[in-house]
């Protein structure tokens, strides 16, 4: 054991997506072309249901926070990796990697936990209608919305002191385009074993906790709407909810493939892939799916823009 020749490591090493020099090109191309699309669609929501007063309902300002949480989290990784595809170093500090880490579990969270909140909404909206303005007020929604950024931030403390207390050797080249739990687990000369504990139990606690609700809640609804005799009210309920389910299934089902599997099993590749999927390609695909889906907000964004365009021409 004395023989093992540990260093302080001082900064890591972030290999990328691809290190074909041919390929860095047509990558940055790609990730600035979605990163734009992400956050100019997500920034649209926001102003939107901002200036929007008929939109000051619980269920548009959780879909704020969801869009606001969407450009936090595709930024802690997305601008460092375009910095490196031209970057001769690619490299980031020790402590960069660990902050980087942080606010990236961080938003991962609370998207989790907005979807959840969102479902409940749907929930409380379809299955006590009457009752809605009772039970969401505006108060309960901002606490909500407040408990869920107090539990997205300490679940993201636990991992990254965690992640704090390993002890890496003088490899420090992570293959992946951020600081990922895996890849810097995999670099580690100590035992993972309580790290990858705790992502197998308060992990897979504060994960599937949220989307057990979230079927749960959907179970409820779906039970209330085939009850309902009108077609007409059916098709308005399964459109309503169609959108946060489309995102519900593409957010779960990237994360579930890429952290709940044991260390030994994890494919570098492959979980670049579902990792990119997870990190920019859903945040993107969120403001279309919630827009092009609901009536509301693309009545809204159509009398903003009539109004945008009579202050331009008048």
């Amino acid at each position: 054991m004395d023989s093992i020749n540990w260093t302080s490591v001082s900064h890591f090493v972030l290999l990328g997506i691809s290190t074909h020099p041919e390929e860095q090109i047509p990558l940055f191309l790609l990730f600035l072309l979605m990163y734009t699309i992400n956050i100019s669609g997500n920034f649209a929501i926001i102003t939107l249901i901002i200036s929007t007063p008929r939109l000051h309902v619980p269920m548009y300002i959780f879909l704020s926070n969801l869009a606001l949480a969407d450009i936090c989290f595709t930024s802690t990784t997305v601008p460092k990796m375009l910095q490196n595809i031209f970057s001769p170093t690619k490299t980031i500090s020790y402590m960069g990697c660990l902050a980087q880490t942080y606010f990236f579990i961080c938003f991962a969270a609370m998207e989790n936990f907005l979807l959840a909140m969102m479902a409940y909404d749907r929930y409380v909206a379809i299955c006590h209608p009457f009752r809605y303005p009772m039970i969401l007020t505006k108060m309960l929604c901002l606490r909500m919305v407040a408990l869920c950024h107090i539990l997205s931030h300490l679940h993201a403390l636990l991992h990254t002191l965690l992640m704090g207390r390993l002890i890496f050797c003088a490899d420090n080249r992570i293959p992946h385009f951020f600081c990922d739990l895996y890849p810097l687990m995999k670099l580690s000369c100590t035992s993972t074993h309580l790290n990858t504990l705790m992502i197998h139990t308060e992990g897979v606690i504060v994960i599937n906790g949220a989307l057990a609700f979230i079927i749960a809640s959907y179970a409820c609804i779906t039970s209330v709407v085939l009850r309902s005799p009108s077609a007409k009210g059916k098709g308005r309920a399964f459109s309503t909810c169609g959108s946060h389910l489309l995102v519900v299934a593409l957010f779960y089902g990237t994360l579930t493939c890429v952290y709940f599997q044991p260390l030994s099993s994890y494919s570098v590749a492959k979980g670049r892939i579902l990792t990119v999927m997870h990190t920019v390609v859903t945040p993107m695909l969120n403001p279309f799916i919630y827009s092009l889906r609901n009536r509301d907000v693309k009545g809204a964004f159509r009398k903003w823009r009539s109004r945008i365009q009579i202050s331009f021409f008048r």
